[in-house]
């Protein structure tokens, strides 16, 4: 897995998560950088322990986040993930259920 931090965006998390959880990813940047949000996503993946999901809550200006996400969700995971669409916030975001299969543990140096 990658290094998938972006400068001067802060991280999504910093541990593995071995539940279901959300991540934001509606701050006012992710509003303004489409790439913050993709990066986010896939650092939130990375941080989601097999067997489970992370709800992808994402920024509304981008529009659905399946068009963009899932590419690059494609490409970074393969068929080590699955997504779904899930619903549009009442405040103009949308969430993206990703669920987390077997893979390689994420380490870090």
């Amino acid at each position: 897995m990658g290094d998938h931090t972006l400068d001067g965006v802060e991280p999504v998390t910093d541990r593995i998560h071995h539940n279901s959880w959300s991540a934001n990813l509606e701050k006012p940047i992710h509003g303004d950088r489409r790439d913050a949000v993709v990066a986010g996503a896939l650092e939130a993946v990375e941080h989601t322990a097999p067997g489970y999901h992370v709800n992808l809550v994402t920024h509304g200006a981008h529009g659905r986040p399946e068009e963009y996400l899932g590419p690059a969700l494609r490409e970074a995971f393969g068929g080590g993930v699955e997504w779904s669409y899930v619903e549009q916030c009442g405040c103009g975001g949308h969430v993206l259920r990703v669920r987390v299969f077997e893979r390689e543990p994420v380490t870090h140096d």
